[in-house]
C-alpha cells in the first residue's frame, strides 16, 4: 500500500483544484494520505477534507511556526477535538529553530503540552524537527509517547537511531530526490528499511523534478522510486514495506 504519511491537502494552495489533486493521487496509486493540521483555526478544514476524500485520515495539532498566533485556549480546543474526533495522531507538532524570528520558549511550551496530551490519550505524534532534533529528543525522553513519525528527517545517523529506539519511524520525501542532499540520501539508503516511511509534505518540499513548483501527493510514486533506486531494491518492495511501516506506527491507517 502506497501511503503519503504527511500531506497538507487542506492547504490553501489546493483550494482551486483540490478534487483534481486528490483524483490524481488516487490515479497514481496513493491509497492513504495523512493530513496533519497546523493550527486550531484549521481543524475544521482538515476534518472536511478527510470527510470528503476516502483514504484520507486526520491528525490534529499546533505547528511550531503557528504558536505565535496561538493562545493557551487553543490547547483546550485541541483537547476537545482529540476527545470528540479520536484522530489517528497528534500533529503536526514539534520545534523549528530554522526561522530566526521564531520564539523557541513558546514553541517548547506548546510542544511539551501537546506531548502530555499525546501521552494522556495514547496517541502517536507527527513531529516537525527542523534544526531542532536534539531539543525534540530531549522532550521525548521526558515525556514518553507511543511513537510516531519524525517528519522530514534530516538529522544524523545517531539521532535517527535514537528516534528509532523511542518507537519512531523516519519520514523521507522530496529532499532525498536532490543529488546534493548527500546526508539525507545516505541515510535513506542505509537505515533499516523497516523504520522508513514516505511522505510528500505537499504542497511544500517539492521533489527535484518540480523545479520548486507546488508539490502534490501524486508525486509519491516517483519519490518511492528514488528510494528504491538508492537502495537498489524493487519498487514493489519499497511500497509494501514503507506502507507496512506507516500502518504499524499509525494503527488508525
Amino acid at each position: 500500500m502506497l501511503i503519503d504519511s504527511h500531506c497538507h491537502l487542506d492547504a490553501a494552495e489546493f483550494d482551486a483544484d483540490r478534487d483534481a489533486v486528490y483524483a490524481a493521487a488516487l490515479a497514481a496509486g496513493v491509497e492513504r494520505m495523512v493530513i496533519p493540521a497546523v493550527a486550531a483555526n484549521g481543524f475544521a478544514q482538515v476534518k472536511a477534507a478527510v470527510a470528503r476524500y476516502p483514504g484520507c485520515v486526520a491528525a490534529y495539532g499546533i505547528h511550531p511556526l503557528f504558536v505565535t498566533q496561538a493562545g493557551e485556549s487553543d490547547l483546550v480546543v485541541l483537547r476537545n477535538w482529540v476527545v470528540e474526533e479520536k484522530p489517528l495522531a497528534l500533529g503536526e507538532i514539534g520545534l523549528d529553530f530554522y526561522v530566526v524570528d521564531s520564539d523557541p520558549r513558546r514553541q517548547e511550551f506548546f510542544l511539551v503540552e501537546q506531548l502530555k496530551l499525546a501521552r494522556e490519550f495514547n496517541l502517536p505524534v507527527l513531529l516537525h524537527v527542523r534544526r531542532s532534533v536534539d531539543a525534540v529528543l530531549k522532550q521525548l525522553r521526558r515525556i514518553a509517547v507511543p511513537g510516531g513519525i519524525a517528519h522530514a528527517f534530516n538529522g544524523s545517523r545517531q539521532q535517527a537511531e535514537t528516534f528509532i529506539s523511542l518507537g519512531f519511524k523516519l519520514g523521507f520525501g522530496g529532499a532525498m530526490t536532490y543529488s546534493g542532499s548527500t546526508r539525507i540520501r545516505q541515510l535513506a539508503a542505509s537505515l533499516p528499511l523497516e523504520y522508513i516511511v514516505l511522505e510528500t509534505d505537499a504542497p511544500d518540499m517539492p521533489p527535484a523534478w518540480l523545479n520548486r513548483g507546488r508539490n502534490a501527493p501524486a508525486e509519491l510514486p516517483r519519490i518511492a522510486q528514488t528510494l528504491a533506486d538508492l537502495r537498489d531494491l524493487p519498487l514493489a518492495q519499497i511500497v509494501a514495506q514503507t506502507g507496512a511501516n506507516a500502518r504499524s506506527v499509525l494503527p488508525g491507517l
